[in-house]
Order: C-alpha cells, then structure tokens, then sequence
C-alpha cells in the first residue's frame, strides 16, 4: 500500500513542471495578476534550485586539490550518500579541464583526480625526454597504481593542447 503511494508522489515529482504550467494557465484564464506572481515566484524557485549544486561542486573541488592522487572511490567515501553527484561533478570536471592546472582522468570506468603538483612534475619529466615506464617509477611515490595511469595522463594532457 505504501510502495504505490511512493510511486505516485514519484510520478507527480517527475511531471511538477507541467503539472505547474497548467495551474499558472487555468490561474491565468481567472486573474492574470495572480499568475503573473506565481511564474515569478516559480522562476525564482527554479533558478534558486541550481545554487545548491553549484556550492557542491566547488565543495569536491576544494576538496579534490588538497590530495596529490585521489580515485573516485575514496571520494564517494568521504560524501557518503552523493555518489551519482560525485559522477555528474567528476564528469564535468573532466570535460572542462583544458585551462585548469590539475588533472582529471578517466580508467576503467573511474576517474582519478591529480593535484597541479604532479601535472607539473609528469610534464618536467615528459620534456626531459624520460619514457613511460621511468615517469611511472618516479611517480609512484605518489601512490600511482599503474603504467595505464601514466598513458592515461599523457593522453589527457595531449588532447587538451596542455604537453
């Protein structure tokens, strides 16, 4: 009895902005001032939705930068129940990464996080000419797993017009 509650108030969350759309015009048939006050209330509600998000993702941010290497499981430990959220930001990040100092990569499905230190120590040892497999030595004094990460690194960089 409870689960189809659950999933009609699902149902009604999913369609709210149509279901709103329609009470702002049946409203506005009756009294035009009063609907023009809900679809300001309604447009600032909606706009006011998207500041929660932002502050999230720059809190994974600040977050992020204080460690050298960071995998996505480690974060989800620390935000316990944001786990699709630290997807979405991590995605972002990854996207939007072309101009920023650190490093975002994405490995077997997961995505690690590198502080603007390592970026800059990978891209002095690229430019003095060392192969991957010695990158991958001197790096792993910052707890770099794999050869895979070193290639990873490498091709992020490449692509994003950074080595």
């Amino acid at each position: 009895m409870v689960k189809r509650y659950i999933k009609v108030l699902k149902r009604i969350w999913r369609l709210w902005f149509i279901i709103l759309i329609v009470v702002i015009i049946v409203v506005a048939f009756y009294n035009l001032l009063a609907a023009i006050i809900l679809t300001i209330i309604t447009l600032i509600l909606f706009i006011t939705s998207y500041i929660p998000s932002l502050f999230f993702k720059s809190r994974v941010l600040r977050y992020l930068k204080g460690y050298y290497r960071i995998t996505q499981d480690e974060i989800n430990q620390h935000f316990d129940d944001k786990q699709e959220k630290i997807r979405k930001v991590l995605f972002e990040l990854f996207q939007n990464q072309a101009d920023k100092d650190w490093l975002v990569i994405l490995i077997n499905n997961s995505y690690i996080f590198y502080n603007s230190d390592i970026v800059e120590k990978y891209k002095e040892f690229y430019e003095k000419g060392y192969g991957e497999k010695k990158i991958f030595t001197l790096l792993q004094k910052v707890n770099m797993e794999t050869r895979a990460e070193v290639k990873a690194i490498q091709n992020t960089l490449k692509n994003n017009d950074r080595l």
